[in-house]
């Protein structure tokens, strides 16, 4: 009968000590249920230090761009070199490579012992003038009359008419030079003359120096119009079908790749050269006096633009590898404190343009149109929901 009653009562206290183990299990089984790793909360007071802000996802214009490289150059027509007919000795210049000019603007003096002697040809012709004209006209009197001849009047006529087209030429001569046939009537002869700029522009290259005697064939110094730069760029065969006449182009500077400038296509070339591209001309959209020519150039060609949903770059975060974005839950109470959540969304990144990134969701559906996201700040919330994230496994150890 003992030996009954304590079998009896060692069975109810395995039974216990069974149920209790049981009931054990399952407090510790919920307790390790993991919560979603991917929401974070933060209070209004956390809310309150940060710069979050939150807004809808809009569609922009983004388009598919080819990178390509160049240079700022300029048509044939905006590179002038400076020349002097006749040649001479450069009395003087101030100009150097980089040196601006404005049109009419003196460059250089030059000195030729033989602009004299042209200028002394013209006063000789003008002088000789009044006087083969007076005779042209007495003997076309007096020819009229029948009094002389004939040849004697094609003779004085053929005088004059030859002085005249000289004094012409003369004059023709002294302003291609840069003497004004005005001043020499007036007495003033000098064998220095004064050359002008043709343009407004930079100067590319000087190739005389002060007292050095020049050929007329030998260019004094090359002056670009910086009014008509523009970039040129190259495009290998695979892209060539895509490059349109009109299509945006975004390019920048190597030693300034934070500042974008803009162009537009105008002129495609229709010749492959032998490292199978093509060169592609683009029209500057804004003057800039920081561009000269020959510097390099990287640039992106948008060959298609969509509207396509796009968010700030500053809105996607990077962790492992993967991309995403944070998606605003709203508010709540808890207790005496309202919260703010927020639910990290994984996603794919589309086409950069201007600041903005286009993407799609990875592994979800969801509907952009109308979620509310994180556009600024969200790193703060990325350090937030890591931490709390080593604070959970810390704990746990």
């Amino acid at each position: 009968m003992k030996i009954t009653i304590y079998k009896t009562i060692l069975f109810t206290a395995i039974l216990v000590v069974m149920g209790c183990k049981d009931k054990t299990a399952v407090v510790i089984e919920e307790a390790q249920e993991p919560e979603n790793e991917n929401r974070i909360e933060l209070t209004d007071a956390q809310l309150a230090q940060t710069d979050i802000v939150i807004g809808k996802v809009e569609k922009r214009k983004i388009g598919h761009e080819i990178t390509v490289n160049g240079m700022i150059s300029v048509p044939p027509q905006g590179n002038i070199s400076v020349t002097v007919p006749y040649g001479g000795f450069l009395k003087y210049t101030e100009m150097l490579p980089g040196s601006r000019l404005k049109k009419a603007q003196i460059v250089a003096t030059v000195e030729n012992p033989e602009f004299i002697e042209f200028q002394r040809e013209y006063l000789e012709a003008l002088a000789n003038n009044d006087y083969l004209k007076a005779d042209f006209e007495r003997q076309q009197t007096l020819n009229n009359e029948e009094v002389t001849s004939t040849k004697v009047f094609q003779k004085a006529k053929s005088s004059y008419l030859t002085n005249k087209a000289n004094i012409q030429a003369l004059e023709s001569k002294l302003r291609l030079i840069g003497i004004n046939p005005t001043t020499v009537k007036d007495g003033t002869i000098s064998s220095v003359v004064n050359v002008y700029s043709p343009i407004n522009g930079i100067v590319r290259e000087v190739y005389i120096n002060t007292g050095k005697y020049f050929n007329p064939q030998d260019v004094l110094m090359d002056i670009t119009d910086a009014s008509d730069l523009h970039v040129e760029l190259k495009v290998y065969e695979d892209d060539i079908p895509l490059i349109r006449n009109g299509q945006r182009i975004r390019f920048r500077l190597a030693n300034a790749p934070e500042k974008w400038m803009e162009a537009e296509v105008f002129l495609i070339g229709n010749n492959v050269l032998e490292d199978r591209s093509i060169t592609i001309h683009g029209h500057l959209k804004e003057h800039n006096e920081d561009l000269l020519p020959g510097m390099f150039v990287n640039a992106a060609i948008e060959v298609e633009a969509v509207q396509l949903y796009a968010i700030p770059e500053e809105a996607i975060v990077r962790f492992d590898g993967k991309h995403y974005i944070f998606k605003s839950l709203g508010k709540r109470k808890e207790g005496e404190q309202m919260m703010n959540d927020y639910e990290m969304l994984e996603i794919m990144k589309g086409n950069e343009e201007e600041g903005f990134v286009a993407f799609t969701f990875e592994g979800t559906s969801q509907d952009i149109s109308t979620m509310d996201v994180v556009l600024k700040d969200a790193f703060t919330l990325l350090a937030k929901a890591k931490n709390s994230e080593e604070e959970g496994e810390g704990h746990g150890h």
